[in-house]
């Protein structure tokens, strides 16, 4: 199971970007971190083809499905969303990783019961 962001656990940050100048300032350890496909599937797809690592938050299976086409390294999902990504994702042998958000350590047994491939905490993401 993937853990990113807990104190115990040395992990690559994950930075909000909004535009192509926002992913040329993030340093190299960073995961750049995209709104759904709907808003950032240009930006996306810059990533790709400079094969930058990136997280997009995925809502829907399509997301899912287009993010990982897209070469994402990871999905941010909410549990419940996760939960119904996570099947396909294994199905069609994503490449990227489903996270789901979590607020509290507590949580990490539930998710890996899930079946999910990873939490992210908060604290990951600036």
């Amino acid at each position: 199971m993937i853990v990113i962001g807990h104190p115990w656990i040395p992990s690559s940050l994950f930075r909000k970007v909004f535009s192509k100048e926002d992913i040329t300032k993030t340093d190299a350890n960073e995961i750049v971190l995209l709104e759904p496909l709907v808003d950032s599937h240009a930006l996306a797809a810059y990533c790709q083809q400079n094969q930058i690592a990136y997280a997009v938050t995925a809502c829907t299976i399509n997301d899912a499905i287009l993010a990982n086409a897209l070469g994402a390294s990871y999905l941010v999902c909410e549990e419940d969303d996760a939960m119904v990504i996570q099947p396909i994702a294994e199905e069609y042998l994503f490449d990227a990783s489903v996270l789901v958000l979590i607020h509290e350590e507590k949580e990490i047994a539930k998710i890996a019961r899930s079946g999910i491939d990873g939490v992210i905490f908060p604290e990951a993401i600036v």
